[in-house]
């Protein structure tokens, strides 16, 4: 770890109790695990519970970190990443909710092509929740959280090699899904 990790002094004036550190950190992290969980649990009630969890875990870790082994925002994905694990292991269905996963998209475009968009969209949500977990899990941190693949592997605790394995398996799955007609592809859930 080269870099210094920039969450460093924010996370020491948290561990002497600042309400405006606390206040900056929420600020800084909440977008990205609120869009993190959502992405893999696919409920906005238990990724705002995920967190939320996270956030206390950090404000309980704060005072007894130690910079060093790992970067505070490489801890706070895994921290998310488990948490989100946990809620999966206790659903049987891995649905996403499509709104979760949806394009933001301009309003004042024609109707047909907001219809068109809204069905590609859609099409993607359901290929992505198609995916084994630790593939859905892999092309969520490198492309929508925008990890690197070192931080990516780091987080799933696998090698760059085995999550460049598993975003290769993912992508072709995931064409495979999307160049099908509607409805008559599915993704095999055997190899993750």
């Amino acid at each position: 770890m080269n870099e210094p990790d920039p969450d460093i002094e924010l996370l020491a004036r948290i561990g002497n109790n600042e309400t405006a550190a606390v206040n900056e950190m929420v600020s800084r992290k909440l977008p990205r695990l609120l869009a993190l969980a959502s992405r893999l649990l696919g409920d906005a009630d238990e990724a705002r519970d995920v967190a939320q969890e996270s956030f206390v875990r950090l404000w309980k870790q704060a005072a007894r970190w130690r910079p060093g082994q790992a970067r505070f925002d490489t801890w706070l994905h895994r921290v998310a990443l488990n948490l989100c694990y946990d809620r999966l292991r206790r659903r049987r269905e891995h649905v996403l909710d499509e709104a979760a996963l949806g394009e933001v998209v301009d309003p004042s475009g024609a109707p047909e092509d907001q219809l068109q968009v809204d069905d590609q969209s859609e099409r993607i949500a359901q290929a992505l929740a198609a995916l084994p977990q630790r593939q859905r899990e892999a092309i969520v941190l490198q492309y929508y959280q925008e990890l690197s693949n070192i931080e990516a592997a780091a987080l799933m605790d696998i090698s760059v090699e085995a999550l460049e394995s598993l975003l290769s398996r993912a992508r072709r799955n995931l064409r495979s899904y999307l160049a099908e007609p509607r409805g008559d592809a599915t993704l095999g859930r055997g190899k993750s």
